[in-house]
């Protein structure tokens, strides 16, 4: 009798069982690979904290009226979109000797905004909608509103009710009031007849 230890023998499986085992190992291989690259394609795309810190935010205002207003978020500010009429347009000409700052001369908008109507297109106002003094957040105001807090010749603006500062339809600060500069103007750009990117210059 041997002393050798018998090894059992390995049963080779077929052909049939072959593939089985080869389909199953690369259904699993697949699987495997796909919820790898699902995490992995999905990291490209900006996170809530990427847009938060200022990715650019794209606006559709073909449904913004004339003399309508809407507001949209960007780093977490407020930011307003006016859509100005041609009376409100004018208007913004026939105060410049009330206001702190009527040429925009500090430095609170782009190149391409710094411009009576501060704004690319004349008719489309954009702005953040914080005051330049403490934070708070201007109402719009317009114009024969008769608002207790705004003078009766009034050209329609904005007016803020932490501590009285008010701005006109173009964001430019009335003088002696506590707010020290304009409304800042954010970057921002067409990317067509109806939508902008606010964010990016694009101008």
């Amino acid at each position: 009798m041997s002393d050798a230890t018998a090894v059992p023998s390995l049963d080779l499986p077929d052909d049939a069982q072959r593939r089985v085992w080869l389909l199953a190992s690369s259904a699993a291989g697949a699987a495997a690979v796909a919820a790898t690259a699902v995490p992995f394609v999905s990291s490209f795309a900006p996170s809530e904290r990427a847009r938060a810190a200022g990715a650019a935010v794209e606006v559709e205002v073909s449904d913004l009226p004339p003399g309508g207003m809407k507001t949209v978020e960007w780093r977490g500010k407020p930011v307003w979109i006016v859509r100005r009429t041609p009376e409100q347009l004018a208007a913004l000409a026939g105060h410049d000797d009330d206001l702190a700052d009527p040429q925009s001369r500090q430095n609170q908008q782009p190149d391409y905004a710094r411009n009576p109507a501060r704004a690319i297109r004349p008719e489309v106002f954009v702005a953040i909608g914080i005051c330049t003094h403490l934070g708070c957040s201007p109402n719009a105001v317009a114009a024969g509103s008769g608002h207790p807090s705004v003078p009766a010749d009034w050209p329609g603006g904005f007016f803020c009710p932490c501590h009285g500062s008010t701005f006109d339809l173009a964001g430019r600060v009335f003088k002696n009031k506590p707010a020290p500069t304009n409304l800042e103007i954010p970057p921002h750009g067409w990317l067509g007849e109806a939508r902008l990117r606010i964010g990016e210059d694009a101008a």
